[in-house]
């Protein structure tokens, strides 16, 4: 998708998809399985055992109980299945808008509403927003089943927020006042800048009834191998019971192996990745000042993606349609990411620096024509 929905000329720095070699544990355990013939349907637990290792490992997180887990198609799809579980028709959800373009469509498929709590100016959580959210979602279920919940992205998509342990724990402070319930789509988890850390909703105070999605797929760019784990706090374990059997008919036996080698075996893997993200942060930061000092561009703790403030450009269109017509750079458009996010491109790092470089020269040039 990301090299060949636009024309050969245009530089793909859009959708969440690196430009790296595949892990070698990932690539001997796929091919392992094919030579075997072991491509029929997916079982037992090795996945959630890998991913309880990894978490205990990176995060210091010993509360992922394997089992309180289940293995869904990926980590959207167990988004709107936990929605489900915990929220019904009609209900309300909140989002931190500018936020990841699918929870609009997707929370509004299943028959919700999407409330926003816009972030602050920081790129982090607003709990003055976020609390005035939460008492119209509360006010807005009780005419219906009265189940409202939260949708939280962590790490943020696409300001690369990465939510701080207070920040979580007064986020489920709230939610459990307002009578919220909380399902986190942990997906950039593993993504984190070296001098940050990434903290689980579930290990907070006041998370244990929350629910959580994560998956390999973004860290060892497996998005095309599907297969993701939904998690539930201790108090969430009788609403993870109730998923219907069917749903775990969906990920790929294949995908499972994939993201079971990469959370055991790519751990050396992933940390060359991260160390060329933080080297890619920095030119592009670098770069911006130097060829579009007016865009502004604070580089994240967390994901792959650079949130780049383009209202400073007196462009009269969209900043990501300049780009790409005048430049032939594809980024996101800020506008689909909802409140918030007009006047923003998203631009994904996760590619090699001369392509960077290539881009931010491109989009130089596009905005200097656009001037004359």
């Amino acid at each position: 998708m990301k090299w060949r929905t636009y024309p050969d000329d245009v530089l793909p720095l859009w959708v969440a998809e690196m430009d790296v070699p595949l892990a070698e544990p990932v690539a001997r355990a796929v091919n392992d399985a094919l030579a075997l013939g072991d491509t029929g349907y997916p079982a037992g637990t090795e996945y959630a055992e890998a991913l309880a290792e990894f978490a205990r490992k990176r995060w210091d997180w010993d509360g992922l109980s394997v089992r309180r887990t289940a293995i869904v198609p990926d980590v959207m799809q167990g988004v709107v299945e936990m929605l489900k579980l915990v929220s019904g028709p009609g209900d309300p959800v909140v989002v931190n808008s500018p936020v990841y373009p699918p929870f609009y469509p997707f929370v509004r498929h299943m028959g919700r509403f999407v409330v926003e709590a816009p972030l602050g100016a920081d790129g982090r959580l607003d709990f003055i927003a976020l609390e005035g959210a939460f008492g119209r979602a509360a006010r807005g279920a009780s005419r219906n089943t009265g189940r409202p919940a939260y949708l939280l992205c962590s790490p943020h998509n696409p300001t690369g927020t990465v939510h701080t342990a207070d920040e979580l724990t007064r986020a489920a402070r709230l939610a459990r006042a307002y009578g919220l319930r909380v399902v986190a789509d942990e997906i950039h988890a593993p993504v984190v800048a070296r001098d940050a850390s990434f903290v689980p909703y579930l290990s907070v105070p006041g998370g244990e009834n929350g629910l959580s999605l994560m998956s390999a797929s973004k860290a060892w760019n497996l998005a095309g191998l599907k297969a993701a784990l939904a998690i539930a706090g201790p108090a969430a374990a009788d609403d993870l019971a109730r998923l219907p059997e069917e749903v775990g008919h969906g990920p790929s036996h294949l995908g499972a192996i994939a993201h079971t080698a990469a959370l055991r075996d790519g751990g050396d893997w992933l940390d060359a990745v991260l160390l060329g993200l933080d080297d890619n942060r920095r030119l592009l930061a670098r770069l911006l000042a130097e060829h579009l000092p007016a865009v502004r561009y604070v580089p994240a703790e967390g994901t792959y993606l650079a949130w780049l403030d383009c209202r400073g450009l007196g462009l009269e269109e969209d900043p990501a349609e300049v780009f790409l017509r005048r430049g032939r750079v594809a980024l996101n458009s800020g506008k689909d990411f909802g409140t918030g996010g007009a006047g923003f491109v998203r631009l994904n790092l996760a590619t090699s620096p001369d392509l960077i470089t290539e881009a931010v020269l491109r989009m130089a040039a596009a905005v200097a024509h656009q001037e004359h």
